[in-house]
């Protein structure tokens, strides 16, 4: 466990003059993160401390006063937390990603907590969505397996080319954008779709590939669910970089063992809390993973797509940047 707990009063003395000396408890944090934190934080005059626990009500001792705190995506924050947290003194929570999906915001709000996001740069989880879907095309999976164990034949089936299809992104916000952007330079035909439903039936039934880059929310939950599933097109492949329930996953399954799909890239999951970002070789995975895993035409990945270096630079400077400016506005 990363566990960092300076000599605050020492340290808040020689925070840079003219900004508010500002602490900040920060749960969940990798190495990289952590040296990032301890990097930046002088520059924005914030004393942190650091910690690889996740927040809990076991953990909340270690705010220590602070009224500001820094989570990550990485499990779910029950609303017993949120309250011990508030009860501590909490005032603020800063989420280190886009969604809020994993904390009850209304609820924190009730018991006096304002929950914030950060932005990062889009252009990671562009990147690698792009990567993703020609990934997908050229058959990447089998062929690193089958390479692996030194099988160099080539796959039964050619690849498709991305200028010959039509790709359909749902959700229009900074990351969707950044899609676009990128697909524009494939040649391939390019829909859009924000919040109208009428227009996503329509995108479903025209696109070779969706990719999904809308929040998760109560009417976003299985966006994509058993009929809308229906409504794609015959072999087409979904994309999903944004977050696991906008997906009905056993729909999902039932479609591509039938072979109404042509395949799956999956960087998010429903029930990935407690597998992704750990080494699960010896412990038992959900059914749906195992299918899943265990398909030619899926590609699963853990989460990953954010994280860059690009990204994490902005992540743990707007996280910092939030909390100044909310001890700002008190």
């Amino acid at each position: 466990m990363l566990h960092s707990d300076p000599a605050r009063a020492a340290d808040r003395r020689s925070a840079s003059p003219g900004v508010p000396n500002v602490g900040i408890t920060v749960y969940g944090c990798g190495r990289d993160e952590a040296a990032l934190f301890r990097a930046e934080s002088p520059r924005f005059g914030v004393v942190p401390t650091i910690t690889g626990a996740a927040v809990s009500e076991a953990t909340v001792d270690l705010v220590s006063g602070d009224r500001c705190v820094s989570v990550d995506h990485k499990v779910r924050i029950p609303n017993a937390t949120v309250l011990a947290l508030s009860r501590a003194g909490v005032a603020y929570i800063c989420t280190r990603s886009v969604g809020f999906d994993h904390i009850d915001v209304s609820y924190a709000a009730s018991v006096g907590i304002l929950v914030e996001n950060v932005i990062y740069s889009p252009d990671s989880v562009a990147d690698y969505t792009v990567m993703l879907m020609l990934m997908a095309l050229r058959n990447a999976a089998p062929m690193v397996r089958r390479v692996d164990v030194h099988d160099y034949r080539l796959n039964d089936t050619p690849g498709r080319e991305l200028r010959d299809l039509t790709v359909g992104v749902v959700g229009t916000g900074r990351i969707g954008a950044a899609v676009v952007d990128r697909l524009r330079g494939f040649g391939c035909r390019v829909m859009t779709c924000g919040k109208r439903r009428a227009a996503l039936d329509q995108l479903l039934s025209l696109s070779d590939i969706v990719t999904l880059h809308t929040p998760l929310n109560a009417e976003t939950y299985h966006l994509l669910d058993g009929r809308r599933i229906a409504q794609m097109r015959p072999g087409a492949i979904v994309v999903n970089t944004g977050r696991g329930s906008l997906i009905d996953t056993d729909a999902l399954v039932a479609a591509l063992e039938g072979g109404e799909l042509g395949g799956a890239a999956l960087d998010v999951l429903e029930g990935e809390e407690g597998v992704f970002y750990a080494d699960c070789g010896d412990k038992p995975l959900g059914s749906a993973l195992m299918k899943l895993q265990g398909m030619p035409n899926v590609l699963i990945s853990p989460h990953t797509a954010y994280h860059t270096d690009h990204a994490l630079r902005d992540i743990v400077a707007n996280s910092l940047l939030n909390c100044v400016n909310f001890e700002r506005r008190m």
